[in-house]
């Protein structure tokens, strides 16, 4: 438990320094997949839509595209996230951002949404198959679950790849199975795989700033220290190619429908 809330803690301290630079760097590289995951929130019934994870809430626009009169409430873990989601919520009285742990949701959800969306955050989450099984919970039936993470393998080329290699060189870790956890508490599963869209980055310099500053390498960056970044810096860099750099990354999808059960 101790070291579930440490984690955590790091976590949620990392993405508070990085929020402004993910907001302006990575949200509009990961919006193909954003529009992917709201495109599936379709023929839902009445009820809330839940966030987990929201970040800076780059989902907020779609949904409401969708759902204009809908209540859409986003929940992070980080303070810096959070002030970016709800300056992206201002004026919008159907629109909460919550910060609290979306790994375990408030009972209060328990069988009253209608979705539930979520973009790159399970994957960061101690235990995702229980956070799924949360989320999931959350729904009532005929509601819809809507969500994409990054899996422990990417790409099998590309900047995302190399970072891997340099930071953790040993296997990845096996990937939970999220949609067998689903299937256990009865849902009725229909889209589980992956999905790729082309990213661009200025050029190798520009990502490794971007990733180590601004995105997931921030927390480990702030435990790690100083040192550790300039010698990953210069390893990166020596392997990198020049120029600007373009890839393919895989993320996991998951939809899911409540069963009624």
């Amino acid at each position: 438990m101790v070291e579930r809330v440490e984690r955590l803690r790091r976590v949620a301290r990392g993405w508070d320094e990085a929020a402004a630079g993910y907001e302006q760097y990575f949200v509009p590289r990961f919006r193909p997949w954003v529009e992917l995951a709201v495109a599936a929130v379709e023929e839902v019934p009445e009820g809330p839509i839940l966030v987990p994870c929201c970040g800076t809430f780059p989902e907020l626009e779609l949904l409401l595209e969708r759902f204009p009169d809908r209540e859409l409430v986003g929940i992070d873990l980080s303070a810096g996230m959070v002030r970016l989601a709800r300056d992206r919520a201002a004026g919008l009285d159907q629109v909460t951002v919550v910060e609290g742990d979306a790994s375990e949701l408030d009972p209060r959800w328990a069988g009253a949404c209608s979705a539930v969306v979520s973009v790159f955050g399970l994957q960061q989450l101690p235990e995702p198959e229980q956070a799924i099984g949360s989320w999931y919970r959350a729904l009532r039936p005929g509601g819809r679950l809507s969500v994409v993470y990054w899996p422990s393998v990417t790409e099998d080329a590309g900047p995302f790849r190399l970072i891997d290699e340099l930071v953790d060189p040993g296997p990845a870790d096996p990937d939970p199975d999220v949609a067998a956890a689903l299937r256990q508490l009865g849902a009725s599963v229909e889209r589980d795989e992956q999905a790729t869209f082309p990213m661009t980055h200025p050029d190798a310099a520009a990502f490794f700033e971007a990733f180590t500053r601004f995105g997931p390498l921030r927390a480990t960056a702030n435990v790690r220290g100083e040192a550790f970044v300039d010698e990953l810096r210069r390893r990166f860099l020596d392997r990198a190619p020049a120029g600007e750099w373009t890839h393919h990354p895989r993320a996991q999808v998951i939809t899911a429908t409540h069963s009624g059960r």
